[in-house]
């Protein structure tokens, strides 16, 4: 009989691996899937098959979860609340994963080993396989009802940040808030490289309305406390917004376009019928003589950049200074720009945190720095005294002679101060081009001769006119080519020649790109 039972093969085992998968599939039922549905959610399943290449998502735990027995038959298995696996996208291989919100709302769970949502399976093998890690969140992680299951509260980090914190020194991360996120995927949604959240469908905030009622006696909705207009405009916690899931998804993939699998290698080069030799007329006259008045930027950026290629990274932040990644000649950049319109491109404080943040992510995947700069200064006056932009700002310029990237800079108009020393490259090159239109110094010659020339002006006859007569005499001092004759600057260049003599170097300095990829692994820092 035993003999004729072992003839039968494994065919009801399998069958019992199939249907336990499908259990898995239904995720927490109809009735909540459709909640999710109802409230313009994809449920995890859905997010990951919108954002990865068609069929390329092998899953990994889909058994995992609370099973039921009957008669040591299993009758029903309640899935984990947190789906990842091994996925391609644009054919690469990443790592992906995200909280199941219809099973117990993506809270945490007791298996043997954490599948992810704070450490566990998924981030062991973007670590392990060095490739980018991508967090679809969307839970608020633990919650008071553990104490009850097990009998006593554990003490913070049990389940740490400790993987997180490793791989941003490794692969690429990217976090994206799909949902709700409070708590432990709050904070892991920071620990990213890049982050971005849905409008009006996700919010994420370190504790949830009911605890800041309960402790601070402030009725607030999650959308006022943590949607995108506090958590993207205002805050900078998240850098970019989507305006829907799929809008998320196509975000997504395009900024792992610019990245490495990992710190040892380069990022990807690409196919660019864009001519290196281009020469914008419009870039003639984009600034206007008239030194006081703005102009766009973001339209010079997108000049002088291969055709169609700029993601900007927070647009919507700091807006004094703008941060996005682009191609020069199909390779990979990242360009950090003064922003005219905003403070006359004065930074900021929020301006120096997200110039922190553009640098060091630049610097840690091997993509060369192009300042364009038209920079006053640091901010001034009694709020940004408060807001303590000078330790910003020196931050801001500590990241920028921290790093070790080949860094351009183009001044196409202002370029002051310490924020000014901020877009040089002191520790390399430093190479530095200007347009006619540059000047630069200590401070600006306004606001200098108000405070180096005052008794003399005070004791003129014509007060007025003697500080316009030493401002005109000081303006003519600073023309850059008396700079460039002195080789002070290293070249004033008609603003059309930006593109080719950018890409020119840009070319050039990609063997030293791959000897510091080299000197990482001869150092011992292995793949």
């Amino acid at each position: 009989m035993e003999e004729a039972e072992a003839d039968k093969g494994w065919g009801a085992d399998a069958q019992e691996i199939h249907q336990r998968r499908k259990w898995a599939e239904e995720s927490g039922g109809s009735e909540t899937v459709d909640r999710q549905h109802a409230q313009g959610r994809l449920t995890v399943r859905e997010r990951i098959a919108g954002l990865v290449d068609a069929g390329s998502f092998q899953e990994i735990g889909k058994l995992a979860g609370d099973g039921t027995y009957r008669d040591g038959h299993v009758t029903k298995v309640t899935p984990a609340p947190y789906v990842m696996g091994l996925a391609n996208i644009d054919g690469r291989p990443v790592a992906v994963g995200g909280e199941d919100f219809t099973v117990r709302g993506g809270t945490s769970w007791g298996g043997d080993r954490r599948k992810g949502g704070q450490g566990g399976f998924v981030e062991d093998l973007a670590h392990q396989y060095r490739i980018p890690l991508v967090n679809l969140i969307d839970g608020a992680g633990g919650t008071v009802t553990s104490a009850r299951r097990r009998g006593h509260t554990v003490f913070p980090g049990v389940d740490g940040f400790e993987r997180s914190v490793q791989l941003l020194g490794s692969v690429p991360v990217v976090s994206a808030v799909m949902g709700t996120a409070a708590g432990g995927p709050a904070g892991r949604a920071i620990l990213s490289h890049w982050s971005v959240m849905v409008r009006n469908t996700s919010q994420i905030f370190a504790a949830g309305p009911p605890v800041v009622e309960r402790s601070l006696g402030q009725r607030v909705t999650k959308e006022e406390l943590g949607g995108s207009r506090m958590a993207v405009d205002v805050a900078g916690t998240v850098d970019n917004v989507a305006e829907s899931e799929e809008d998320c998804f196509r975000m997504i993939r395009r900024f792992l376009g610019y990245m490495p699998r990992n710190v040892w290698e380069l990022p990807p080069v690409t196919p660019c019928d864009d001519p290196v030799e281009r020469r914008e007329e419009a870039l003639l006259e984009i600034v206007p003589r008239n030194r006081r008045k703005p102009y766009s930027m973001k339209k010079l950026v997108e000049l002088v950049v291969d055709r169609g290629s700029g993601f900007e990274i927070a647009p919507t932040f700091g807006r004094a200074v703008i941060t996005c990644l682009a191609r020069m000649h199909g390779k990979v950049v990242g360009v950090i720009a003064n922003n005219p319109m905003v403070y006359g491109g004065a930074m900021d404080v929020k301006a120096a945190r997200k110039q922190i943040h553009f640098i060091d992510l630049c610097d840690c995947f091997h993509i060369p720095l192009i300042f364009l700069v038209d920079v006053p200064g640091f901010m001034v006056g009694m709020q940004a005294e408060a807001a303590a932009t000078l330790r910003e700002g020196m931050r801001a310029v500590h990241a920028g002679l921290q790093a070790t990237v080949p860094i351009f800079t183009v001044v196409i108009r202002k370029c002051y101060g310490m924020a000014g020393m901020g877009t040089t490259d002191k520790n390399g090159l430093d190479l530095k081009l200007a347009w006619p239109s540059a000047e630069w110094g200590s401070l600006p010659v306004e606001g200098g001769v108000a405070a180096a020339f005052r008794r003399e002006i005070q004791n003129a006859a014509d007060p007025a006119q003697r500080q316009q007569e030493i401002e005109a005499e000081l303006r003519e001092l600073a023309s850059p080519f008396l700079t460039a004759e002195a080789f002070g600057v290293e070249d004033v260049i008609d603003p059309r020649e930006t593109r080719p003599i950018l890409c020119r170097f840009i070319d050039a300095a990609q063997g030293r790109l791959t000897t510091d990829v080299g000197v990482k692994l001869k150092a011992g820092v292995r793949p």
